[in-house]
């Protein structure tokens, strides 16, 4: 493999330690490596590991469902003070300005979300899901909690799955706070009306941003100056969250360069 490959200047460069387990698993050293570690007979999908198949039967093999994890304590949900699923407008996918009272835009690095919810059993697309998305802004600090923008509830919102298991949304990079891995909240409800509707979520996850992305925009981008010490300070091993397994099925996969902006991909596999 040529250098370039490895550089850290061609921002539209995906680096390979950055790529996510669907690309090690492509990768024949790094599939033999993690196919070892999970045991001989296991097959991938879509980046899914498949315990105890073949190739030939992968396609009808059930994977395990997303990580659970915490909702932190800013979900806006309902669960713990405000409820954005409840207002008028929380349905959207351009996520980066305030609906409702405000429409006061956060303001950072151009970035896309994108999530591929499928069936644990087959793998076939979730269709007609509903996914609510939160996450920090350029400071840190969650809208509809943080101290000066309680009245705001930017950068949350919910977005429906389409006929490929799809949802989009349009945001901003999220910071690194003191103490966490750079990370975007999620939770999926079987449809939008039990999203908004006060339902209980399928599956309330994190996905986790790589770190020579996240590094490359909080070093270049003017307002991410306090991410770049949190993030010298935090490893996806020691975080809270990610840190029982290294993030290894919520870590995003990265394209995209700062003057287009990035664009995140994560599949979700959700038991329904």
């Amino acid at each position: 493999m040529s250098d370039h490959h490895h550089s850290h200047s061609h921002d539209g460069e995906l680096e390979d330690h950055d790529r996510g387990l669907a690309f090690d698993l492509q990768n024949t050293r790094h599939r033999r490596a993690f196919l070892g570690m999970v045991g001989a007979g296991a097959a991938t999908v879509g980046g899914a590991v498949l315990l105890g198949t073949t190739a030939g039967s992968a396609a009808a093999a059930a994977v395990a469902e997303i990580p659970t994890e915490t909702a932190g304590p800013y979900p806006g949900d309902g669960s713990n003070g405000p409820n954005a699923l409840a207002e008028s407008g929380i349905v959207r996918r351009d996520i980066r300005r305030s609906f409702g009272s405000s429409t006061t835009k956060a303001p950072g690095q151009p970035f896309e979300l994108k999530l591929r919810l499928v069936d644990t059993e087959d793998l076939s697309p979730l269709v007609g899901y509903a996914v609510y998305a939160w996450h920090c802004n350029r400071d840190g600090a969650y809208s509809m909690y943080g101290a000066g923008i309680t009245g705001e509830n930017y950068l949350r919102g919910v977005q429906v799955s389409n006929g490929r298991g799809v949802v989009r949304f349009k945001s901003i990079y999220p910071a690194c706070y003191s103490g966490r891995w750079p990370h975007i909240h999620f939770e999926v409800y079987a449809n939008v009306s039990e999203a908004t509707g006060g339902g209980i979520p399928l599956v309330t996850s994190q996905l986790a941003l790589p770190r020579t992305t996240s590094m490359k925009v909080y070093n270049r981008v003017a307002g991410y100056e306090q991410s770049v010490t949190n993030l010298n300070r935090v490893s996806i091993s020691s975080d809270m969250v990610f840190g029982d397994d290294g993030g290894v099925r919520e870590l995003a996969r990265i394209k995209g360069n700062l003057k287009k902006g990035y664009r995140a991909k994560l599949v979700v596999p959700v038991d329904v």
